[in-house]
């Protein structure tokens, strides 16, 4: 019963005030953002991002959010920070001539400092506190605690000072960021921030495969629920963006609307109407079968209603595929200029396999397309493993899938035990599945399209032979002989023979009803004949009959006259 009663009363307990950072993705791990009026901890190695971290706290607090900050660096100066910056588009300069921002310097020398147990952090706090006051400061950044007591080797009064500080920050009820550089056994070189901190957040910049990572991980976060796994996250010429892990309930909403290939006959293959809105279709062969050719059209004909689409290719350049798919009909480049059509080429070993994840995700959100290819997904083998390409394809799925995306994967099989099993694994995830398989016979190699699968509905289970033409792409009947499947010429050749059987055949009918009609006439003719022979005998027989008559009527009438004229004599 007190479980019962805890449960109707939870959604009505107060949530602990948060305020939102403004950066893509962490809003969302951390539920809202930072807690409001506590100090939070950033901690990371050199190069992770700590101080942008921060930067983009402060900008968006005093842009977005209304909040005015207060930025301290130990390191770097004023000006420094803002010129580093300034390349992604935040202007300090400006913000601070609004009066949203302030940014103190402030130069901490170890031999100023004396050991004689007096050293205390009054002087910041009176200085930190006009600024905060004369700003109305509801934001600050420290940023790096480590500099601030790098004088200090005595850690009594290192750990009194640094919760005096921790102390003073929630006092004056701003909402704080303490950076702090990564310790060898702890999250910090003094090991105590992380302790005192009511929010910890660690910044990692991981080397794997000679190819950097940057993960972000929520250590703590006391009073409320929070993301615990590893995110990665990008820094790019907008700043930072956090991928969250996307859902795993697999609520996301479906749909019965349907979209073709692009191919006539394809759709035929899928009950005349081509795939579910929103699924993922995974188009897998060797090289060469027209895989990629497949995806062009089918982005062409996307293109062609209305809709946007991205192309992500890992081989490819961008002008390399609209040039080659011009070379079978398809004109990429009108729908490039038109913006309905987005084309983006980078090499897998650019980035890791999170922080491909990451670009594709940031990309998505802002060009909002309803088609997404990536040709060939089984290039990413080459920065990591097939569980970890697998991993990342299910978050990707599950992401397009939430926004409502048609995706197409494209995938290499090179007949080796690492590509099957990546054949397998990516398969296992889709929702339809093309395999193009090579088709070798009679010296010739021509090329076969099936439907492993298509959830949800009826499909064809016949082999089709795909051909790519200087009109686009088609499917044909194979043709099935003792032998087995026929394509290409030997298909031409059984379908010429075919012809001639027919021709021969119709020419064997034709003479055949000539015959019949001669005999026909023939039989008339002697019918007629036979018909007037018939004729003429029964005139004959009906004349000797009549004679017969008529003699016996002469009679008959010669013997009453004789018998009149006796009577009267």
């Amino acid at each position: 019963m007190k479980s019962n009663v805890s449960k109707k009363n939870e959604a009505s307990l107060p949530s602990l005030p948060k305020s939102p950072t403004g950066i893509s993705g962490l809003d969302e791990i951390t539920g809202g953002g930072l807690p409001t009026g506590r100090p939070t901890l950033i901690c990371g190695c050199a190069g992770c991002g700590k101080t942008l971290f921060s930067v983009e706290f402060i900008v968006h607090g005093a842009v977005a959010f209304g909040e005015p900050g207060v930025f301290v660096s130990f390191e770097e100066k004023a000006q420094e920070i803002a010129q580093n910056v300034l390349s992604l588009g935040y202007d300090l300069n400006q913000l601070q001539a609004d009066k949203l921002l302030k940014i103190d310097h402030v130069r901490i020398e170890r031999h100023e400092i004396e050991e004689t147990g007096e050293y205390d952090l009054d002087g910041l706090f009176i200085r930190l506190g006009y600024a905060i006051d004369s700003l109305g400061a509801k934001r600050v950044v420290l940023d790096t605690i480590e500099n601030l007591f790098s004088g200090l080797p005595n850690q009594a009064i290192l750990r009194s000072e640094l919760r005096r500080l921790f102390e003073w920050l929630k006092e004056k009820g701003v909402t704080a960021i303490i950076t702090g550089e990564r310790g060898k056994g702890n999250l910090t070189r003094n090991g105590l921030e992380e302790y005192i901190s009511d929010c910890v957040i660690l910044l990692e910049n991981r080397v794997a495969n000679q190819i950097s990572t940057r993960l972000l991980r929520i250590v703590k976060y006391r009073g409320s629920v929070h993301g615990t796994n590893e995110y990665p996250f990008l820094i790019d010429t907008e700043g930072i963006s956090v991928l969250p892990v996307t859902s795993l309930t697999l609520d996301h909403e479906v749909t019965s609307d349907r979209i073709s290939s692009g191919v006539l006959a394809m759709d035929k293959m899928l009950e005349g109407k081509g795939f579910f809105r929103g699924s993922s279709v995974l188009v897998s062969g060797t090289a060469g079968t027209g895989k990629t050719s497949i995806a062009a059209r089918f982005v062409e004909a996307a293109c062609q209603r209305k809709e946007r689409c991205i192309f992500f290719a890992f081989e490819e350049s961008s002008q390399q595929i609209i040039r080659n798919m011009r070379s079978i009909g398809m004109d990429l480049q009108t729908h490039v200029d038109a913006g309905l059509l987005k084309i983006h080429s980078v090499r897998p070993t650019l980035n890791g396999l999170e922080m491909h994840l990451v670009t594709i995700h940031k990309i998505v959100n802002e060009f909002n397309p309803q088609v997404v290819v990536l040709d060939p997904v089984t290039n990413l083998i080459t920065v990591g493993a097939v569980s970890e390409v697998k991993s990342m394809l299910i978050r990707l799925i599950d992401f397009l899938q939430g926004r409502g995306i048609t995706v197409m994967f494209t995938a290499l099989s090179l007949n080796t035990i690492i590509n099957e099993q990546t054949d397998e694994g990516v398969s296992s995830l889709v929702d339809a599945w093309l395999l193009l398989r090579d088709i070798e016979s009679n010296g010739e190699r021509n090329r076969g399209l099936y439907v492993i699968k298509s959830r949800g509905m009826k499909h064809s289970n016949q082999v089709r032979e795909f051909i790519i033409t200087d009109e686009g792409l088609d499917l044909v009947d194979v043709y099935l002989s003792p032998d087995g499947v026929l394509t290409g010429s030997a298909r031409e050749a059984q379908q010429l023979h075919e012809k001639t059987g027919v021709v021969l055949r119709q020419y064997a009918v034709d003479r055949k009803d000539r015959e019949i009609e001669r005999k026909r006439l023939v039989l008339e003719s002697k019918i007629a004949s036979l018909k007037e022979e018939f004729e003429s005998i029964q005139d004959e027989l009906n004349k000797t009959y009549v004679e017969e008559e008529l003699r016996k009527d002469v009679m008959e009438k010669n013997r009453e006259q004789l018998t009149q004229n006796r009577q009267k004599e």
